[in-house]
């Protein structure tokens, strides 16, 4: 009898169609390799729908907003049902970044500096001297990201649109000038480096998920000593914030003043097409089935931080 998996994606934060897609990708090869799989786009009924499936395992591809955040994982660990990637408090303190930059510089890991602020401040004057960055303090993908490079220019206004649609808590940090790098963790090995090139203005959505947006250079063409530096920093974060499976860490290297700092850790990496993961992994020559199928068997030996109900 072939083993039962839910793959959750869609949901209805600002990823949700990175999320579809990854969620796809994932449950494609779920069936190449003989599970049974459902795919659930998730609503307000989600524990019932788990419920009535009754999987043996969930494979959780939702991003952002009440997927990424702890959320979630918190109702999967109250119907005991393993689910892959981070468990509660991992997952929820990576999707605030400023609090994970707290932690990581308590870790001696060295982050952009920055502060929180409401988007109207953040848009009626320059909160740090320019250039620094304007991001949504708990999104991923890129989204909402600004920057602000000169002090003549006025703040973004699109912040204060009735539009904007990433809520009123954002981070004005730093800008780190230099070369866009990252590393994927896989339990607790890091793969290799990533270097991202964007051929668009930066490294937003449409470079991430857009073909032709950026080139990556897998792996990045830098000294060996230095790759390693960069991916025990990645193994670290990973270790330091309590992650399980896999996590993709973003890193901004200032080459010219030899300042490496992280950005952030992503617990739920996007698994689609053009995708980092997957390709720092076929660098390693393994297949996208197979790396797959790892989080899943990953997901079934890994014990989470929160409550699970135990079998009696």
């Amino acid at each position: 009898m072939s083993r039962k998996i839910v793959v959750l994606a869609g949901g209805q934060s600002a990823e949700r169609e990175v999320s579809l897609n990854s969620g796809k990708a994932c449950a494609d090869a779920l069936r190449r390799k003989g599970w049974d799989v459902t795919m659930l786009d998730p609503g307000t009924n989600l524990a019932m729908e788990l419920s009535a499936l009754n999987p043996d395992v969930v494979f959780n591809a939702l991003h952002g907003e009440f997927g990424e955040d702890g959320r979630v994982q918190g109702l999967l660990d109250i119907l005991g049902l393993p689910y892959t990637h981070s468990g509660v408090l991992a997952s929820a303190l990576a999707m605030d970044k400023q609090k994970t930059k707290a932690v990581l510089r308590e870790h001696g890991i060295k982050c952009p500096k920055g502060i929180l602020a409401n988007r109207f401040a953040a848009a009626k004057e320059h909160l740090l001297p320019p250039p620094y960055v304007i991001k949504p303090n708990a999104q991923g993908s890129s989204v909402g990201v600004l920057i602000v490079l000169e002090a003549d220019i006025c703040p973004p206004k699109v912040l204060v649109s009735d539009d904007w649609p990433y809520g009123d808590e954002v981070l004005v940090e730093e800008y780190i000038a230099g070369r866009e790098l990252t590393v994927t963790v896989m339990g607790d090995k890091a793969l290799c480096v990533t270097e991202i090139v964007a051929n668009r203005d930066f490294y937003n959505y449409e470079a991430k998920y857009f073909a032709g947006g950026s080139t990556h250079i897998c792996p990045a063409k830098i000294d060996d000593n230095f790759a390693k530096n960069v991916m025990n920093q990645a193994v670290k974060a990973h270790k330091v914030l309590g992650c399980n499976g896999i996590t993709r860490s973003d890193f901004r290297w200032d080459e010219k003043n030899n300042l490496l700092r992280l950005l952030e850790i992503n617990t739920q990496p996007g698994m689609t097409s053009t995708s980092l993961v997957p390709e720092q992994a076929a660098s390693l020559k393994i297949t996208f089935d197979d790396l797959v199928e790892w989080m899943v068997e990953d997901a079934l030996i890994s014990t989470k931080v929160g409550f699970r109900p135990q079998e009696t």
